[in-house]
């Protein structure tokens, strides 16, 4: 089991009291050999190491981020006719890409919103102008431009998959939109679930590429020096590259010149060498973490190699609309319970 706390003490000592109410918790005290610690500098610093040595290890008794590989994206393939494709992992093959996804069932509701804005092909054959074939029932709804017939060239097909590609790096108000039509026209005839089955995945949608334009844009800044009032005093510095934690250190309070502190982390920090996709050297739950961290009151940017924005008219700029719209999912069905059914009690286990 991989964990964190500012009270090592206070925190191993709650395992052994009789208040503690999950079996794993018991079973695992059970058959502890030791704690070991590793110091951080500061809690950024601790949550990160944590993700990653539950990422390695992955402990039995941990629940959460064992399985950081195990996302699904949306590609955008690379094809002379481009479509949308659900895969696990990406590739260096010049695709656009939209994730992570936590299981293949959102990523294919995201992929069910593009498709009811955008009528790309969704057929998995291979188009060849030359080899023409018969048009699936897609194409007499309106949804496809149907290439598959040969009557459709790649440039007059370009349009489409520029379309599609503008909503999953740039401007998603076109899904939005469409999205928004779709509802009110179902919801004028009285089809009130299917509309919330176009809100929901509008939502989902949104969510994700609200978050991936956000990775992308911090993983685009070649190295990132911040610093942020520290729990005890002082400032808590951080070097991050590429979306990745390279350095973290603290510096005392009422230092007048803060520059060599500054300085000393870039110089030790770990050297980041890029791979491929949208988020290339760091995963998306620690470059989640350190964005919650850029944005706590305090925060300051000390140095920035690179430029960290984000697109115009991007997701990020629906979070208004994407607050209302999880709220309606929320409240429309209110007696339902996420919480999992658990029971009040369980007996205790023995071990040996």
């Amino acid at each position: 089991y991989i964990g964190r706390s500012r009270h090592l003490r206070q925190r191993v000592r709650q395992y052994f009291v009789g208040s503690e109410p999950r079996t794993r918790m018991a079973e695992m005290v059970g058959i502890a050999e030791s704690v070991d610690a590793i110091a951080c500098a500061h809690p950024l610093e601790a949550e990160v190491r944590e993700l990653r040595l539950i990422a390695e290890h992955k402990p039995r008794y941990n629940r959460r981020s064992r399985f950081p590989e195990r996302v699904s994206w949306v590609k955008l393939t690379n094809e002379p006719y481009p479509r949308l494709s659900l895969v696990k992992r990406i590739s260096d093959d010049g695709a656009t890409y939209l994730g992570p996804f936590g299981s293949p069932r959102t990523a294919q509701a995201a992929m069910a919103a593009i498709h009811e804005a955008v009528p790309l092909r969704q057929c998995s054959q291979r188009i060849s102008p030359r080899h023409p074939t018969a048009a699936c029932v897609l194409a007499g709804m309106g949804r496809c431009a149907a290439p598959c017939e040969g009557g459709v060239s790649r440039e007059d097909y370009a349009p489409t998959a520029d379309a599609a590609r503008a909503l999953l790096v740039g401007d998603a108000r076109p899904l939005l939109d469409a999205a928004r039509r779709r509802m009110a026209s179902l919801s004028a005839q009285e089809r009130y679930e299917e509309a919330a089955a176009h809100r929901d995945r509008a939502t989902t949608f949104v969510r994700t590429a609200a978050r991936m334009q956000r990775l992308v844009a911090l993983a685009a800044c070649a190295e990132l020096v911040a610093a942020k009032p520290g729990f005890a005093g002082g400032w808590d510095l951080i070097v991050v590259r590429h979306g990745r934690l390279a350095g973290a250190s603290t510096m005392p309070g009422g230092v007048r010149v803060a520059q060599p502190f500054v300085d000393a982390l870039v110089a030790t920090a770990e050297r980041v060498t890029p791979g491929i996709g949208p988020i290339p050297a760091a995963s998306a739950e620690e470059m989640d973490r350190i964005l919650l961290w850029l944005a706590e009151p305090g925060a300051r940017l000390v140095r920035l190699d690179g430029i960290w924005c984000s697109p115009a008219g991007g997701a990020a700029s629906l979070h208004e609309w994407l607050t209302v719209a999880e709220v309606s999912r929320e409240t429309a069905r209110p007696l339902d319970d996420h919480r999992g059914l658990r029971p009040i009690h369980r007996p205790a286990r023995a071990v040996g």
